[in-house]
């Protein structure tokens, strides 16, 4: 008997066999198929490129095209069917709204798809904290959604976007990271899109949140130790389907000394909302409270929010009487976080007491 035939044997009495079986345990000897993942690539320094492996924190972003991130990492094709799409091909700081609102978008359309199991977001680090709260708002899907970057180029010594990137498929191949909204992978962690943020610039482990990870990937398994309590993805008010740009919303950063004709100019430039990045809690020089108040007068919104790195935390009608002036404080969001929460809520009208309801519920 032939090889082949031999082998067309074995196939017919493995068939046969199963046949026999119960359909529960049918099912149970049948191969489970492996989910699919797609990931949709922006650029960033986790697609970028420096002249030496020597290199790791001078080089330029986004100059490796998503099936080359995928080829380079061979491992993914071990957790799951995992496909790719360039989205964009910038460095994180040339995100725009309009952008967002695009990426946004396709990410929704991608998780409709029922054949997808998750999808993976590769970004640059600079932004990736907005662009992952953006997406914990407006994508109505309980599926995946991983947003990962790295620190170092490919080409550097110690890379760590292989090892980011593979963790990232991990999780959104997973069922356990259903419902848990927007993750973030970074260095081993699993952050919430929500409340992750960049706090050191030259470090693998750049990443964290004032409230803990939300769990681990090691050696290719995930492992979960809190859930967040705010309102995202499927439980949230807002769609991404139904917004098509969002309003200019202004930063302006406290210190000592400040210029309030930067309110000014915020106002002249389209601002529909001014986030006040105080100092502490939120704090407001007393030569710029008349300031804020007559811009809040004119209908623009004025949201307190803390420039502190770790932990802010701005309390209502502490340091200032938010009730008397109509302001709104950003509760624990800090300041760039703040700016999108309050550009999604602003895409339709709202008073202040509902976008302040909204800076409590999310």
């Amino acid at each position: 008997m032939t090889s082949g035939l031999r082998a067309t044997c074995a196939a017919l009495v493995a068939s046969a066999t199963l046949a026999a079986l119960p359909a529960w345990a049918q099912q149970a000897a049948t191969p489970a198929a492996k989910p699919t993942v797609v990931i949709v690539a922006t650029g960033g320094t986790i697609a970028g490129a420096g002249a030496s492996a020597l290199n790791s924190a001078t080089y330029q972003a986004a100059k490796v095209p998503v099936d080359k991130l995928i080829a380079g990492v061979p491992e993914l094709a071990s957790v799951a069917n995992v496909r790719g799409e360039q989205a964009f091909q910038i460095a994180s700081e040339s995100f725009t709204n309009d952008k967002l609102v695009v990426l946004g978008k396709r990410v929704s359309a991608l998780l409709k798809d029922p054949e997808v199991s998750g999808v993976v977001v590769t970004h640059g680090t600079d932004t990736l904290e907005e662009t992952s709260f953006f997406l914990n708002l407006v994508v109505r899907s309980d599926k995946p959604i991983v947003v990962v970057g790295s620190m170092r180029p490919g080409s550097a010594m110690s890379a760590d976007g292989m090892l980011n990137l593979y963790d990232a498929v991990v999780v959104a191949a997973s069922p356990s990271a259903k419902g848990k909204g927007v993750l973030v992978t970074m260095a081993d962690d699993i952050l919430s899109g929500r409340d992750a943020s960049k706090r050191v610039n030259i470090k693998t482990s750049a990443f964290s949140s004032p409230w803990g990870s939300l769990g681990m990937v090691v050696e290719g398994k995930t492992y979960w130790f809190r859930s967040l309590a705010k309102r995202h993805t499927i439980n949230s008010e807002f769609d991404i389907d139904a917004i098509d740009a969002l309003p200019e919303v202004a930063i302006v950063y406290g210190s000592g000394s400040m210029n309030p004709a930067l309110y000014d100019a915020a106002v002249q430039g389209g601002a529909k909302a001014i986030v006040h990045a105080g100092t502490g809690n939120g704090s407001v020089p007393n030569y710029a409270v008349d300031k804020l108040k007559a811009i809040r007068e004119k209908g623009v919104m004025i949201v307190r929010s803390t420039r502190v790195g770790e932990g802010g935390f701005v309390l209502r009608n502490a340091e200032q009487p938010d009730d008397q002036y109509d302001w709104v404080v950003a509760h624990d969001l800090n300041p760039q976080k703040a700016k999108i929460l309050a550009a999604v809520a602003l895409t339709r009208p709202r008073s202040s007491a509902e976008l302040q309801r909204i800076f409590w519920e999310y």
